[in-house]
C-alpha cells in the first residue's frame, strides 16, 4: 500500500494533468489527443472518493447505472437531465452492473458477499438475491434462455442464474481466472475470457456447457476485457498484462489486428452509430478507435484522470460517461461528447 501522502500527491498531479490535457489537447507518447470534449459540469456522486467499476445504460428508460465499488453503492443517473436520481446502498463491493431493459431490472454483483443483487428499475430497490460464486465480477444476459452468466474471477467458474426464479442453476468450471463474459445473439453463444490461459471460451447456454476453446496468440497477455460487435462478427479483446487491444474475426476467431492502449486496459464501450470504440484503463489513459469496415483506426490516446478505468457510451446521444473516483476529493461523473 502506498503512503497516504504519496497517494495525495499522485491524485493532485492527476488532476493537474487532466486540466492540462483538456485545455492543451496533450496526448500520451506523441499520439493524438482523444477526440472528446467536456459538455457538462462534473456530476457529484455519493459515497467516498474511492473505486468505481462497471457502468451500464438502459437506453429505453434513459438511465445510467454505476457500480461504486469502494462505497457499496449502485448509482442511477437520468440521462435526460444528467442528474443522479437514486443511490442503491448496501451492495457491498459491487463490481458488475448490467441493465436488462426487457426485464426492467439491473443486476449487480455484490462481491464482498459473493452474491447477485437484483434491483428494480421502477423502485430502485433490491428485490432479490442469488449466490454468485467466490468472486463475482462482470456478467452478460442470454435472453433466449432467460439466464445470466456471471464471471467468477477468482473462483475460475461461470455462475449461471435463471432470471425468472433468481436462482443459481449451474456452475461451469472454466479452468482459469475468468475475465469478461459477452452474449452473442448471432451464434447464440456466451463468449468468456479465461485470462490466465489467454483463451476465449464459447458456452452453449442451452445446456450450459463449454463447446469450444480458442487460444489467443502470445501477443496477448491476460485477456480480461471483452466486447462484441455481433452484426460485424467482430470481437474486441483487451489484454491488460501488456496493454494491447486485439480485433478478432468471430467467424474463425482469427486476430485481425493489434493495437496499443493505456497500461492495464479494463472496460470497453462501443458506439455502434459512430463506430467508435472507447478503451479505459487502470492507468487513467483512454484510447479511442474507429471501426472502418473490418479494421480499427486509432483516433487518439490520452490521460484522462486517476484510475479512469470505467466507461459507458449512450448510443442515442453518443455522449461518453466516465465515473472518476477522486476529482478534488470526491467522486464525479464526467460527461463528454465526441469531436471529429
Amino acid at each position: 500500500m502506498k503512503n497516504t501522502a504519496v497517494q495525495f500527491v499522485a491524485r493532485r498531479l492527476g488532476v493537474l494533468a487532466l486540466a492540462f490535457a483538456l485545455n492543451a489537447g496533450v496526448a500520451t507518447a506523441g499520439t493524438p489527443a482523444v477526440p472528446l470534449k467536456m459538455v457538462h459540469p462534473d456530476v457529484p456522486l455519493a459515497g467516498k472518493p474511492d473505486r468505481f467499476d462497471y457502468a451500464t445504460i438502459d437506453p429505453q428508460r434513459r438511465l445510467l447505472f454505476i457500480a461504486h465499488l469502494g462505497s457499496g453503492i449502485v448509482t442511477a443517473v437520468d440521462l435526460r437531465s444528467e442528474r443522479v436520481v437514486a443511490n442503491v446502498a448496501n451492495v457491498p463491493g459491487v463490481h458488475g452492473v448490467l441493465a436488462v431493459p426487457a426485464l426492467g431490472e439491473v443486476f449487480a454483483t455484490a462481491t464482498d458477499r459473493n452474491r447477485l443483487d437484483v434491483i428494480s428499475e421502477r423502485t430502485f430497490r433490491v428485490v432479490a438475491h442469488a449466490p454468485a460464486g467466490v468472486y463475482p465480477d462482470g456478467m452478460t444476459y442470454a435472453p433466449d434462455v432467460h439466464e445470466l452468466f456471471i464471471s467468477d474471477e477468482a473462483g475460475q467458474t461461470e455462475t449461471v442464474v435463471d432470471t425468472r426464479s433468481n436462482r443459481r442453476v449451474a456452475t461451469i468450471a472454466m479452468g482459469g481466472e475468468v475475465g469478461n463474459s459477452r452474449y452473442d445473439p448471432v451464434s447464440q453463444r456466451v463468449f468468456v475470457d479465461v485470462q490466465t490461459r489467454d483463451e476465449i471460451v464459447a458456452i452453449d447456454p442451452r445446456n450450459n456447457a463449454i463447446v469450444q476453446r480458442y487460444r489467443l496468440p502470445a501477443t496477448c497477455d491476460d485477456d480480461h476485457g471483452l466486447l462484441l460487435d455481433p452484426p460485424a462478427r467482430l470481437a474486441f479483446v483487451a489484454c491488460d498484462g501488456n496493454a494491447r487491444l486485439l480485433l478478432v474475426d468471430m467467424n474463425d476467431m482469427r486476430v485481425v489486428s493489434m493495437h496499443q492502449t493505456g497500461r492495464d486496459p479494463d472496460v470497453l464501450a462501443f458506439d455502434p452509430g459512430l463506430q467508435r470504440l472507447y478503451v479505459a484503463s487502470e492507468s487513467g489513459v483512454v484510447a479511442v478507435f474507429r471501426l472502418e469496415g473490418r479494421q480499427l483506426r486509432p483516433l487518439g490516446r490520452s490521460y484522462l484522470a486517476y484510475e479512469a478505468h470505467s466507461v459507458a457510451v449512450d448510443p442515442l446521444t453518443h455522449r461518453v460517461y466516465f465515473p472518476l473516483q477522486n476529482v478534488g476529493g470526491r467522486g464525479v461523473l464526467r460527461i463528454m461528447a465526441p469531436t471529429p
